[in-house]
């Protein structure tokens, strides 16, 4: 029953993520006007509106114009429902629930205006960075680099000080790495080409603020070599994508979602093959 709730919920969420991903990247209101047609523009009736469900009955076209509606929007509502039923199997109905459905709600938006306009909204951005701060001081963020360098120098910090500090870390670890290397790529490109887009910078610091700075570089890894591997096959497949410009933050919010979700998991893996971990 909490699954269906769950689910039902995603889906709703979903509808409005819909709004987001069209509305944002050109800076309109998520508010108003209400939802209608992309094609002829006509407001879409209530009964027209119920998430997926429409969209199947419609059989993803305009009741009106007849136009064919873009699979985008009954694709995020499904997705969304479906990451929210896994974040409620692994983290249970409580806080953490909420940070992390947060943080992958967001993610979902930033993945799909990267993949549609190469967009990074900072509306959404600015807002998960700051969403992150706050959650860190009642819901502990992995502060292992934090702590280890604390508790050589004899400080005994409480622990939500310490989980606010690992946010803190967190975000300079995506966020400042991905500066500086973007800057070293426009240096070293004689400032002539942009490498990185600073979104993917905004995107890192907001998820280091969720994460910490371990799940962070595991999702830049991740991101990085997913990002490489598809990148690098398309293209030896279909050489005019050549000089296509692909969606880094896609590949990065994708990564993110699977950190945040059970990346834990494969860094504990990681440390105890490596020896690292006791």
């Amino acid at each position: 029953m909490v699954y269906l709730v769950v689910t039902i919920f995603g889906l709703i969420f979903g509808s409005f993520l819909n709004v987001c991903i069209v509305r944002l990247p050109s800076k309109q209101s998520v508010l108003t006007p209400r939802s209608h047609c992309p094609l002829c523009e006509h407001p879409i009736r209530w009964f027209d509106n119920i998430p997926l469900l429409s969209y199947l009955l419609l059989k993803g076209r305009c009741r009106d114009c007849h136009g064919r509606i873009s699979p985008q929007y009954a694709v995020v509502e499904a997705l969304t429902a479906l990451l929210l039923v896994a974040t409620f199997r692994r983290f249970g109905l409580g806080p953490e629930f909420v940070k992390y459905s947060a943080l992958v709600m967001m993610l979902i938006v930033l993945i799909f205006t990267d993949l549609r306009q190469r967009r990074i909204p900072h509306a959404v951005t600015i807002f998960g960075i700051s969403l992150g701060m706050v959650f860190s001081l009642f819901i502990p963020v992995d502060n292992r680099p934090v702590g280890w360098l604390a508790e050589r120098m004899g400080l005994f910090l409480p622990e939500a000080v310490l989980s606010v500090l690992g946010a803190m870390m967190g975000a300079l670890t995506g966020g400042g790495l991905f500066y500086a290397v973007g800057e070293a790529f426009y240096i070293l490109g004689g400032r002539t080409k942009e490498y990185l887009g600073f979104g993917d910078v905004m995107l890192m610091l907001m998820v280091g603020t969720f994460l910490g700075a371990p799940l962070t570089l595991l999702t830049i890894l991740l991101g990085s070599l997913g990002g490489t591997i598809i990148a690098v096959s398309v293209t030896l497949a279909a050489p005019r994508y050549r000089d296509y410009h692909w969606p880094y933050g896609t590949f990065l919010g994708i990564a993110a979602i699977y950190a945040a979700l059970d990346g834990t998991r494969l860094l504990q893996a990681y440390l105890r093959w490596s020896g690292l971990s006791g």
